[in-house]
């Protein structure tokens, strides 16, 4: 009898392992399909990383600037920090990821959700561009961005002056998307690099402030690879983020590679308590992406990195954080 209850024991403890197990199902709300020289492994790639790793929605956008290989550099960059030669606005991006798609079945593009990209912030001609684009590929656009303000060295390399979230040109095309009801995913920097205060965050706050009908997702809440290595760790982000969910009712946050690592996992690799509750106080706002730009084979990794985060959550909030909330603020016709 004993080695009856034992074995009952063992069985009852596999039998709620299993039963607590999430298989979660994911929605990649940040993807690039290039790198910053407009080149990618191609759409075969990606559709073998999706499919491996259950990823079965992809907010896929091109990179809105190219970076230059100057005449005085005898190798070609890796990456647009690799040099100080600059970058421009790269406007045949969007038609890289509509030639894409147009190239899939329809089954395999209902898959995709593309955002259109390819403009210059600083011009107030944006909007007409964005609009001719709207037109030209009727039916595919589902959002625009990501839109770079405020973006450290990147924006400072396009040696022009840097994109502010608050700039006419965008307010212009703020009033096109809320017309086509649109998204915006926008990436601008809560500080710089060696202010420890929330700089730049005025602006982005006047955006959201003006433009309530519009569903804004701030690319990893304000961070950069490059403010980190910097300063580590913004101690005041958790405090304004939380005081500007409250606020404003129209702010969604991409929980993208800069966000894991230090905010949502402590330093023991363990959730954080504190983003834990912020997430399911406010359980329809978050979502997370990659951030890949045209290289796909650690998609999945990227992905599944959230999984110790998403499992502190209650089941039915991971879900959404993992796969619905990106699917829940698309245009009408696309939920």
């Amino acid at each position: 009898m004993p080695y009856l209850r034992t074995a009952l024991c063992l069985l009852a403890t596999l039998c709620a392992l299993h039963a607590t197990a999430r298989d979660y199902r994911y929605t990649d709300a940040h993807l690039h399909y290039v790198d910053f020289f407009q080149e990618t492994d191609g759409m075969a790639s990606l559709l073998e990383q999706m499919d491996a790793h259950r990823i079965e929605h992809v907010m896929i956008s091109g990179i809105s600037v190219a970076k230059k290989w100057h005449e005085n550099e005898p190798k070609r960059p890796r990456y647009y920090a690799g040099d100080d030669a600059g970058a421009y606005w790269f406007s045949a991006t969007d038609h890289i990821v509509a030639h894409a798609l147009q190239g899939l079945s329809a089954e395999q593009r209902q898959r995709f959700h593309p955002f259109l990209t390819g403009f210059n912030p600083n011009d107030k001609n944006a909007d007409e561009h964005v609009r001719r684009l709207l037109e030209m590929y009727p039916g595919l656009w589902q959002g625009i961005g990501e839109i770079f303000t405020r973006h450290d060295d990147l924006t400072a390399l396009t040696q022009s002056d840097t994109p502010r979230a608050n700039s006419e040109a965008l307010r212009r095309i703020y009033f096109l998307a809320a017309e086509h009801d649109l998204p915006v995913m926008i990436h601008s920097n809560i500080t710089s690099k060696r202010e420890r205060n929330p700089l730049y965050l005025p602006e982005l706050e006047e955006a959201l402030r003006d433009h309530p009908t519009v569903r804004f997702i701030w690319a990893h809440a304000g961070t950069s690879m490059e403010i980190h290595r910097h300063q580590e760790k913004l101690e005041f982000l958790f405090g304004e983020l939380e005081r500007m969910l409250e606020l404003y009712p129209n702010l969604y946050i991409d929980l993208s590679w800069t966000m894991l690592e230090p905010y949502l996992l402590d330093s023991d690799g363990q959730p954080d308590g504190r983003w834990v509750r912020l997430v399911e106080r406010y359980p329809d706002r978050f979502m997370i992406g990659s951030d890949v730009v045209g290289r796909f084979k650690r998609l999945g990794e990227h992905m599944q990195g959230f999984d110790v985060f998403l499992d502190a959550l209650p089941e039915v909030v991971a879900q959404r954080v993992a796969q619905e909330n990106f699917l829940a603020i698309l245009p009408k016709k696309e939920r």
